[in-house]
């Protein structure tokens, strides 16, 4: 059954949504590399209950103090927890578990297919978001640059484990699901369905990780992981959803899912900005497909022509 939608067609992106864009995708860069530090002294399972958990806190503080209320998130408490398994649970303990065996940059790489199955989804499930010959295009160029800008500097980690590499791709597919169910919270204000959805997987996850692992030992990690941990909750997650969620508002699922593709280039600036990293002519070579393929995607340079 299709997901009610407006019957309007998206149009292209705004300036201020490639803004919100490439800003979340800088954001979201860095959280393979918070997460591979925290996972090598915490489970995957309890690092995503202290991800979200934290995040959780962040984002009710935040509606407490500046609003909306969050009452606003009750009559949509059954979606915010099908959201929270799909945006949440799943995905970030794939992630993590699969972190485990591989590099920040795999993950990065395998999480960029994000978007086919978005636009998989979209094309079944919607009447607004529609197959195209720059979308597709688009995509292919972006995925075909990240694997340019990541793949040389890999060859020797290809091989890890089969288990984690699919462990990536069902996060992606997990993602791209959570996409089509965030168009269902029409009207409710963006850091409502952050914090509602993020309140919901904390919700879950408390059980499993007390169940699982028993209170004991969950806060023993050393102060360079618990680093990581807030960076990860408070700006990879509590700071980006808010962003993310307007983002899915505006430019539509298939758009905002074009973030994936900007992950693995965000995180190589920003070594390049703060680490003092140089950049390889393949890498500069990847970026250029990446920008390209969000161009083909955007389609007015090829209207106007």
């Amino acid at each position: 059954m299709a997901i009610a939608t407006t019957s309007m067609q998206r149009g292209p992106m705004t300036l201020r949504d490639w803004g919100q864009l490439l800003l979340l995708g800088a954001i979201w860069g860095g959280s393979f590399f918070f997460a591979r530090i925290a996972v090598a002294e915490m489970h995957p399972l309890v690092l995503v209950l202290f991800r979200v958990a934290i995040a959780a806190i962040a984002l009710q503080l935040y509606l407490a103090i500046r609003g909306p209320s969050f009452r606003l998130a009750f009559p949509h408490a059954g979606l915010f927890f099908l959201l929270a398994l799909a945006n949440n649970v799943v995905p970030f303990s794939l992630i993590f578990a699969g972190q485990t065996a591989l590099g920040a940059g795999v993950a990065s790489v395998l999480n960029a297919t994000t978007p086919f199955w978005t636009l998989i989804l979209a094309n079944a499930l919607t009447s607004d978001e529609k197959l195209s010959w720059n979308k597709l295009a688009g995509i292919g160029l972006g995925i075909a640059g990240t694997a340019v800008m990541i793949g040389p500097g890999l060859l020797a980690g290809l091989g890890g484990p089969v288990w984690a590499k699919f462990a990536l791709i069902g996060a992606s597919l997990s993602y791209a699901v959570a996409l089509m169910i965030a168009r269902r919270f029409k009207g409710v204000p963006s850091p409502v369905i952050a914090t509602g959805q993020l309140t919901a997987s904390t919700i879950i996850m408390i059980p499993v990780v007390l169940f699982t692992y028993g209170p004991a030992g969950l806060f023993s990690a050393s102060p360079p992981v618990w680093t990581a941990v807030l960076a990860l909750a408070l700006l990879s997650t509590a700071f980006a959803y808010i962003l993310y969620f307007n983002l899915v508002a505006s430019a539509g699922a298939t758009n905002a899912s074009l973030v994936t593709l900007i992950v693995p280039a965000s995180a190589i600036l920003l070594g390049l900005l703060f680490l003092g990293e140089r950049l390889a002519l393949f890498e500069f070579c990847g970026m250029a497909l990446i920008a390209f393929g969000l161009v083909t995607i955007d389609g007015r340079l090829f209207g106007r022509r």
